[in-house]
């Protein structure tokens, strides 16, 4: 007889992923630390003078270098952009004046405006799409999700609108 199973307890790669990270971080940050005060107490070299030979010892402080004096400004030459053909500007417009359509370029623009964008990391997106991580679930099942309530809501819109049409045809 079994009364209260304990759930086992879900990991979250990410979480300790990060955990993990912030750890390592830490322990970066204290090993910086530690060289600092290292090179802190570490005595400055004493250098004699090598103008006076047996001169008195000076400590060597640490000075930042001079800063190098300000440059000259830059003039680069313009070339102006080369004139277009007139007969280019002349193929675009009709006798009237007004620009041409231009279909081939019209489908272009838009193919370009609806397509998706390259991605940055295409083997982290195969990785998602395909569920390597574990505890997320994998793009296809969110794309079936995401299609299924869009044809959900679109049929539900067309009933809708088909109801008020109908109310509206037997009223008049």
């Amino acid at each position: 007889m079994v009364f209260a199973k304990k759930k086992a307890k879900t990991v979250d790669p990410i979480s300790d992923r990060a955990r993990a990270l912030t750890s390592q971080i830490a322990a970066l940050e204290a090993e910086i630390k530690r060289l600092d005060t290292q090179l802190q107490s570490t005595p400055t070299p004493r250098l004699r003078s090598t103008a006076i030979p047996h001169g008195a010892t000076i400590d060597r402080t640490h000075e930042p270098p001079p800063a190098p004096p300000a440059p000259e400004p830059v003039f680069e030459e313009v070339k102006p952009l080369p004139a277009s053909d007139e007969t280019d500007a002349l193929d675009q417009f009709n006798e009237h004046g007004v620009r041409k359509y231009d279909l081939p370029a019209l489908i272009h623009r838009l193919r370009q405006r609806f397509s998706r964008p390259a991605a940055s990391n295409p083997r982290l997106v195969t990785y998602l799409a395909a569920g390597g991580v574990h505890g997320l679930r994998p793009l296809r099942y969110e794309k079936r999700v995401a299609r299924n309530r869009f044809i959900f809501f679109a049929g539900a819109l067309f009933l809708l609108l088909l109801g008020i049409i109908l109310v509206y045809l037997r009223n008049h």
